[in-house]
């Protein structure tokens, strides 16, 4: 006879809670941290604007706005002055003035002998450094950058000193050896001013330059020297190419520096007959709002120095481009 089987009860069974969805879906994640990354990007971005807005954008604007009105009097001048619209015509006055289109060309001639030098000197005297021929290079790299401390218009006065015959120990000196030198003459005036703007600004470029080589690696310098490459073979054909966005970079700068010429012939127009009131675009432009109280054509003047540095800095951008996209290919 079968027995009936009997079978024990079920025990319960627990059943796990579902876990808590989360407040955050995987879609969602990424665009949370992008957001706080733009944040935190605006944040920092923030102040650059501010000051690029207050120092720029609106003195740009109201210079332009400015170019095209100017106050005039009404019947024979008689009358009181009224701001009126005119146009184009404070543009035309300034392309058509001899003494502006003259400034032009003297900055032109300036910057022709002044990056040149300025450029292939800072990066020579880097050269020297990075090489280790000088020693105590960290004096050299103080002694070379310490002009650059000294404020422009100061430096502008210390060469004037030296410049100026019966006070200067320089001409004295070149005197008792038979050699008259007019260093503001109308043949040394340009490269004069180009002296004492490579008095202060050439350290500040080596630094740069000085700097950009510390970059380079080591072992392409060894492997050049195990291949059998001389100091200068080095210096030209292994690390100037590798340093060749700083070289871009100090030779845009210049430029732009170089168009705002004003410091030096301003003071040096004192001790010379060489140097009239419109030398430059910028004397021009001080001229204009302040000597002639044309504040319509000194606005224009800013705006065409202006569109003139910008066209110059593109110009140099695009050209550098195409070259290293040009050796890219190459490659």
């Amino acid at each position: 006879m079968t027995s009936p089987v009997t079978t024990p009860a079920s025990a319960p069974v627990s059943v796990p809670a579902a876990a808590p969805a989360s407040t955050t879906s995987p879609r969602t994640a990424p665009k949370s941290a992008r957001r706080r990354e733009l944040g935190a990007a605006g944040a920092l971005m923030t102040p650059f604007f501010i000051l690029l807005v207050t120092v720029f954008l609106i003195p740009v604007a109201t210079a332009v706005w400015l170019s095209f009105f100017s106050d005039d009097q009404p019947g024979l001048g008689f009358g009181p002055e009224r701001t009126v619209f005119v146009g184009l015509r404070s543009y035309t006055a300034v392309l058509t003035d001899p003494t502006f289109l003259s400034g032009l060309g003297t900055v032109v001639l300036y910057c022709v002998i002044y990056i040149p030098v300025m450029v292939i000197g800072a990066l020579a005297l880097a050269l020297l450094l990075d090489s280790g021929v000088v020693r105590l290079r960290s004096w050299a790299q103080l002694g070379l950058f310490l002009p650059h401390a000294v404020p422009g218009i100061i430096a502008a006065v210390i060469w004037l000193y030296l410049y100026t015959p019966g006070l200067s120990p320089v001409v004295d000196l070149l005197g008792k050896a038979d050699i008259t030198i007019d260093f503001l003459g109308v043949h040394t005036v340009v490269p004069s001013i180009v002296n004492i703007a490579l008095w202060s600004n050439l350290g500040y470029n080596m630094v740069v330059f000085y700097a950009a080589l510390q970059a380079v690696p080591r072992e392409v310098i060894e492997a050049s020297v195990v291949d059998g490459a001389g100091p200068v073979r080095t210096a030209l054909q292994i690390k100037t190419p590798l340093v060749r966005s700083s070289v871009v970079m100090v030779a845009m700068f210049t430029l732009i520096f170089a168009l705002q010429l004003f410091t030096e012939p301003m003071l040096l127009s004192q001790a010379t007959p060489m140097i009239s009131s419109r030398f430059s675009p910028s004397m021009y432009i001080y001229d204009a709002a302040f000597t002639r109280n044309n504040y319509g054509l000194a606005a224009a003047a800013s705006v065409v120095l202006l569109v003139c540095t910008i066209a110059l800095s593109y110009g140099v951008t695009r050209w550098t481009n195409r070259s290293n996209a040009a050796e890219e290919d190459a490659r």
